[in-house]
């Protein structure tokens, strides 16, 4: 292990004026590091959706009946609110893993040599992002778990899973300008099944509203919608993200396209037939808690498969850029 530099005055007010920039001059982290760092922050990003189902699913919404405190008198959970208490409080603690996680994807990503300034913003967007859903969860539980808020805090962490995957796909690429792997067809018709991913994530969220886990043992407010309507509507999106899905491969079959593409379309065919499988499943056995709440796992998959396929139809090789010298190096780091 080596020496510890000393820390002087000097570092103490560079470190209070631009602690990122502090790091990223005394630590220069693998690629690989970044990509776990990158990848920790997905990974956290589907847990904070899959244990917030688990609050919904046992009826632990109103667990803490405030916030940002758990009560009026405590900002932790007590004795006498039980295992709902538990449960919620959990959830929250667990935003705070989270943060830590996009943190460290945050300081990877500013500390890599050379600088990539996209992988940085990526990072800051997904902390935004979690600061403003945490926000909205207040919200959520203030207002009685209002169903079209609920909603818009599921979209809200289906951004955030948008943007760790971007990010940890760009932590294994280079950083020139994209290269297109297909034909502009093939491209539209991927747009084509990502839109309509995003209808049927959305359209969930609808089912999620009307249907009977309300979050609480109360009488919680739901969507003023048919319930077994918007079910229906769900699985003719599903089909048709399905379809699409099957389409897509056949073709790139057909263009002779490369592997990646290939390799991307089949995962994400076999995690919509699971997903299938579970929904089905769970619509005939009056949803079941936990079979819901794997659904909501595999919602989250079928997100990220989506994502992966459109962002395997291009390549970025390295930049073609020489190593910076010192003096460039050391106004790169005050940036």
């Amino acid at each position: 292990m080596g020496r510890v530099p000393n820390v002087t005055r000097a570092d103490a007010v560079a470190f209070a004026r631009n602690p990122l920039a502090l790091i990223a001059e005394r630590w220069t982290p693998t690629s690989r590091t970044v990509q776990r760092a990158a990848l920790a922050a997905l990974v956290m990003s589907v847990v904070i959706v899959v244990t917030g189902g688990a609050v919904r699913l046992t009826g632990s919404g109103l667990g803490c009946p405030t916030w940002p405190k758990c009560t009026d008198d405590s900002l932790t959970t007590t004795s006498a609110m039980g295992f709902h208490g538990v449960i919620e409080f959990t959830n929250r603690m667990l935003t705070y893993v989270l943060c830590a996680a996009v943190g460290w994807a945050i300081i990877a990503a500013r500390s890599e040599k050379p600088w990539r300034r996209d992988l940085t913003r990526l990072g800051w967007a997904q902390f935004w992002i979690v600061m403003s859903n945490a926000i909205l969860g207040g919200i959520v539980v203030l207002v009685g778990l209002n169903p079209y808020t609920v909603a818009a805090h599921f979209l809200l962490s289906t951004a955030l899973i948008t943007v760790a995957t971007v990010m940890w796909q760009r932590t294994r690429e280079g950083s020139a300008e994209p290269r297109p792997l297909v034909g502009k067809a093939v491209q539209q018709l991927v747009w084509c099944l990502v839109a309509a991913a995003i209808l049927l994530i959305a359209v969930g969220t609808v089912v999620t509203g009307a249907g009977p886990h309300a979050g609480d043992s109360s009488e919680v407010e739901r969507m003023a919608v048919n319930w077994e309507t918007v079910t229906k509507l769900h699985a003719v999106l599903a089909w048709i993200v399905v379809t699409l899905t099957f389409a897509l491969w056949f073709v790139l079959k057909a263009v002779d396209a490369p592997k990646g593409p290939l390799d991307r379309t089949r995962d994400l065919f076999l995690i919509l037939l699971g997903q299938g499988v579970i929904g089905y499943v769970q619509y005939f056995t009056d949803l079941p808690e936990a079979l819901v709440g794997l659904h909501m796992f595999g919602a989250c998959l079928v997100w990220i498969g989506a994502l992966r396929v459109l962002l395997s139809l291009r390549e970025r090789p390295e930049a073609a850029t020489e190593l910076p010298g010192p003096a460039a190096e050391s106004a790169l780091t005050r940036a």
